[in-house]
């Protein structure tokens, strides 16, 4: 998969809450991470390949890496569409790359990426090969 067009993704919407912003109403710059998790567990849920799918399977995929460009504020009270993109590799790691949107006038407020490593649910060894159910995914979705 090369192009975006390729890319798995998914889109949904979140609503901005009141524990989430400054006594301004401006949203603290960590709940972006947050957001990103949500757009996550979405693309999980429409794909099949959800936190609980890798935990059944005896994985648990942390983020190692996460990286966020700020574009404008957001607000409390407001809306955002988090869409978050696969980002196909033949590595044992899950990437993925998101945009957030303001729901009201579609224009961007973010962007940014992770990385996630499987490793064993009781041990948390790394594993260096991708499992062998994630490989028969990518097949059902043609990334392999």
């Amino acid at each position: 998969m090369d192009s975006e067009m390729d890319m798995l993704k998914e889109r949904t919407e979140v609503i901005i809450r009141f524990n989430e912003a400054d006594p301004l109403g401006i949203v603290w710059h960590g709940h972006y991470l947050r957001y990103f998790e949500d757009g996550r567990e979405a693309f999980g849920k429409k794909y099949g390949i959800s936190y609980m799918d890798f935990y059944h399977r005896g994985f648990a995929v942390p983020v190692v890496s996460v990286h966020c460009d700020y574009k404008k504020p957001l607000r409390f009270g407001g809306s955002i569409i988090v869409e978050a993109s696969h980002v196909n590799t033949a590595a044992a790691k899950l990437l993925f790359e998101y945009k957030i949107f303001d729901a009201k006038d579609k224009s961007l407020v973010a962007t940014g990426s992770s990385v996630q490593v499987f490793v064993d649910i009781k041990t948390f060894e790394l594993h260096l090969t991708n499992p062998a159910f994630f490989e028969t995914w990518k097949q059902k979705w043609k990334l392999a």
